[in-house]
């Protein structure tokens, strides 16, 4: 019996589109004028220490560490000070209605039906928890926050790996045969499922052939009763 559903964000609840095409770029557009201005910032510091150990750079300057954080944009690299940093960037995006985050109205309306069903329901997502909060507060569909639980990024572990998943699990408080996982990424399914979770692909465009994973085109094909 599935007892808590958890699920990813990009490709799954939103467009990969809007993360690609709204938020990287507006972080790496402001991110040298961020840290130029908030360079002493105790939650700055911080991330740039996280930094410097991942990179072995020495980023002496906010211009040197601006340049190392759209390096590491550009790559889509899941760096956890990285990160970070996006999402102080992004709140003050959000903040200003400089754009609102997307949700499709399918993943909105199951997510609305599932709270209201008593289904707990949480996040892991490679965004920070800071930057999840801030997406499904300034959603489309109006602020989501209240509908969730919890929130897990790669502090949890990497998403492709069993531990990670065994960790959310202890930290929700069950089993993870009682947990459903959410993803359009079939090796984070694979970590989720080799952990014990029962898990179901999200293929909004309908490419992928049949796996190891039930295969759905949108939230309103799931049913959790039937795990």
């Amino acid at each position: 019996m599935i007892r808590a559903i958890l699920t990813d964000i990009e490709g799954t609840t939103s467009s990969i589109r809007f993360v690609k095409e709204v938020l990287f770029p507006y972080a790496a557009e402001q991110m040298g004028d961020f840290l130029a201005r908030h360079w002493d910032d105790p939650a700055v510091v911080e991330q740039m220490a996280a930094a410097r150990q991942e990179s072995g750079e020495a980023l002496a300057t906010p211009e040197q560490a601006a340049a190392l954080m759209r390096a590491w944009i550009d790559e889509d690299r899941k760096a956890t000070p990285l990160k970070a940093l996006q999402g102080m960037i992004w709140e003050s995006g959000y903040r200003n209605g400089d754009y609102q985050a997307h949700l499709y109205p399918d993943a909105a309306r199951r997510l609305r039906d599932w709270h209201h069903q008593g289904f707990p329901l949480y996040v892991y997502s490679s965004g920070s928890v800071a930057a999840q909060k801030l997406f499904f507060g300034y959603s489309e569909a109006g602020d989501l926050t209240p509908l969730f639980q919890g929130y897990f990024d790669t502090t949890s572990g990497g998403k492709k790996e069993a531990a990670s998943y065994r960790r959310i699990s202890e930290a929700i408080g069950l089993p993870g045969h009682e947990i459903l996982f959410l993803s359009d990424v079939e090796a984070e399914l694979d970590a989720a499922r080799e952990a014990g979770l029962h898990t179901v692909l999200l293929d909004r465009d309908n490419a992928l052939p049949d796996g190891a994973h039930p295969r759905v085109t949108d939230f309103d094909a799931i049913d959790p009763a039937s795990f």
